[in-house]
């Protein structure tokens, strides 16, 4: 308890304030100090490069595990004039007698600098100054401290400037780098460097900072504070298409960022499709006034797989283009009649295959063939262009199913064959009469109205995984026609928790969705795939194609990782120590963004559409 000279009343002490504002435990040594549990270093910068360019302080300011500490003292101009005067008389006279060439063009363009450098002083008025940069590392383990310390001094070094470790100054330079600031005439004659003004602003970090295509939407902030805008569908050299990765463990902010994209695209006349196997969407699929569809066994969300979709024209490809079983593939030049019917057949052999994983290359002959009949019975033919008939209807599973029954028992059939036509019968029984009956056993009932469909697919979460990875090929036929039907309309797919598209065993989902990613660009169209890692698309067995899928889009955004998984991004994407260290501190809403060739940290403040865009775990 204190008493106020003016007042004989006592002043209570505030023990809790105290407490607050009191400082940690700090030791100090000769060239490193203790404050608290972590051991740190103060740093000063001794020598800068000769030229700069604009926001070259920003590596030494955006250093992880640093605080850094600018200074800038303006200084009278008539002294800096003086001696850039007696620098040029000096390495003019050096020019002129060096017989050595390289020493000659040294001294010629540090004349060359001297004269630039008086000309903004004396002629245009600039001011100078003293600049001074004084560095602390830190860090809470004491065996990774000396590493910390190097790639402090390499970063440095790598905008061609130089920091010694200040010596039996530690205590000062801590005081000058405290948020109180108190200069210190020790550190100042050791670091600082007299430059322009205008040399020393240019070098800060937002003066480079901020990213905007001139156009599109507001995306996220930069480290600084910046505001990203961008445009997905704007095309340059290193983005030559609108397909996104989502990537980041649970809570960091995916789905939240998901749906901050999907109402911007929605807003600027996308069409919008999105697979949902968590029901997060509903929601705002309901907000919007979209399509809200239960695609897990719902009345309005059937698709029936034996409907043939017609495949785009696509005359521009070159052939060979597409590997064998690409269900994406589409009529060339030379197909020489080929008509839907034929090429969709390829796609009923991954569905068939997804389906029924346990039949022989000899049974699935077999089950082609009978295709091929039952489509001639509804008047298709394989050599038939769809857009140019009429079809009454299509046949279905449990058409299907009744007609392998008929050939099992048609007098006229092997024996043989009759048993290949029962057992195929027996394996399509729950899909046309039984409990998976629900999902196909019908014509295609989905009709959107709007421009927002949300294919819901969390009923299907409890069914068998073969029925899982088979219903989610079927709706992402579906999807590509919707992509591909007019290639004048923006369409973005969404695929949510993409893991579950993988079957090492089967891999025909992901090769679709890899096909799709390669192909979108040219229908107006773009894949955004959502997951929690990447290790399950770079499994051995499924790794030529789902690390394609990941390569291929020009804009990722990477939240927070650890283990294996960061361990893959940074094999994958070739992530610097500061990218790595930016994951790995899995800070929610704070990600890694790749624009194209163009990397940025950013933190995504999404405060005002938090009504219709809060994730998952909200």
């Amino acid at each position: 308890m204190q008493k106020n000279k003016h007042n004989t009343a006592p002043i209570e002490v505030n023990e809790a304030i105290l407490n607050v504002i009191t400082p940690m435990g700090l030791e100090f040594k000769r060239n490193y100090l203790y404050a608290g549990d972590n051991v740190a270093k103060m740093y000063g910068i001794i020598k800068y490069p000769p030229e700069v360019g604009v926001g070259w302080l920003t590596k030494i300011n955006n250093m992880p595990s640093t605080v850094v500490c600018q200074t800038f003292t303006p200084t009278d101009n008539s002294e800096l004039i003086q001696n850039i005067s007696s620098t040029i008389r000096q390495k003019t006279g050096e020019a002129e007698s060096a017989r050595d060439p390289l020493v000659r063009q040294r001294a010629l363009k540090a004349v060359e600098q001297g004269e630039n450098i008086m000309q903004q002083i004396d002629q245009n008025g600039e001011t100078v100054g003293f600049v001074s940069n004084v560095i602390m590392v830190t860090t809470n383990d004491e065996e990774q401290f000396p590493h910390r310390c190097r790639q402090i001094e390499t970063a440095v070094a790598s905008v061609k400037c130089k920091a010694r470790g200040l010596a039996n100054l530690q205590k000062d330079a801590y005081e000058a780098i405290s948020p109180y600031h108190i200069p210190n005439e020790k550190v100042e004659s050791v670091c600082r460097k007299m430059m322009p003004i205008s040399t020393y602003s240019g070098g800060f970090p937002f003066a480079s900072s901020a990213y905007s295509d001139g156009k599109g939407y507001y995306f996220a902030k930069d480290i600084s504070g910046g505001m990203v805008a961008i445009d997905p569908w704007l095309r340059h050299s290193d983005r030559t298409n609108s397909n996104w990765v989502i990537m980041g463990v649970a809570g960091q902010g995916k789905s939240a960022t998901a749906k901050h994209i999907i109402t911007e695209e929605y807003a600027k006349g996308t069409k919008i499709i999105i697979i949902d196997p968590e029901s997060e969407y509903k929601k705002l699929t309901r907000d919007i006034g979209g399509d809200w569809i239960d695609v897990g066994g719902g009345a309005g969300g059937k698709i029936n797989p034996l409907e043939i979709r017609p495949i785009p024209d696509d005359d521009d490809e070159e052939n060979g283009e597409y590997e064998e079983n690409d269900s994406l593939r589409l009529k060339e030049k030379n197909t020489g009649g080929m008509g839907d019917l034929a090429l969709h057949m390829k796609t009923l052999e991954i569905f068939f295959g997804l389906y029924l994983s346990d039949i022989d290359d000899y049974e699935n002959a077999y089950l082609n063939k009978a295709l091929r009949e039952l489509y001639e019975k509804f008047g298709i033919t394989l050599t038939m262009k769809i857009k140019d008939t009429k079809v009454e209807r299509y046949p279905t599973i449990k058409d299907l199913y009744v007609y392998l029954i008929e050939k099992s028992r048609d007098s006229n059939v092997h024996a043989e064959e009759a048993d290949n036509y029962r057992k195929l019968a027996c394996l399509l029984e729950n899909a046309a009469i039984g409990q998976d009956s629900f999902l196909w056993n019908n014509q295609t009932s989905i009709k959107p109205d709007s421009r927002f469909i949300c294919l819901d697919t969390h009923a299907l979460q409890n069914s068998s995984e073969k029925l899982i990875k088979t219903q989610y090929f079927n709706i992402l036929t579906w999807a590509w026609e919707q992509m591909s039907n007019d290639r004048t309309e923006k369409v973005m797919l969404i695929c949510d928790e993409a893991y579950l598209m993988i079957d090492n065993k089967v891999p025909q989902s992901l090769v679709f969705l890899r096909n799709c990613a390669k192909r979108a660009r040219k229908y107006e169209a773009g894949l955004m795939i959502i997951s929690h890692s990447v290790v399950d698309f770079l499994d051995p067995s499924i790794k030529m194609y789902g690390q394609a899928l990941l390569d291929i889009p020009c804009y990722k955004v990477l939240f927070g990782a650890d283990g294996q998984n960061l361990k893959e991004l940074c094999e994958l994407y070739n992530l610097t120590e500061a990218e790595k260290e930016l994951l790995f501190a899995k800070k929610r809403a704070v990600a890694l963004f790749c624009c194209g060739a163009k990397r940025l940290s950013v933190k995504f403040d999404l405060q005002h559409k938090l009504k219709y865009i809060s994730g998952g775990g909200r």
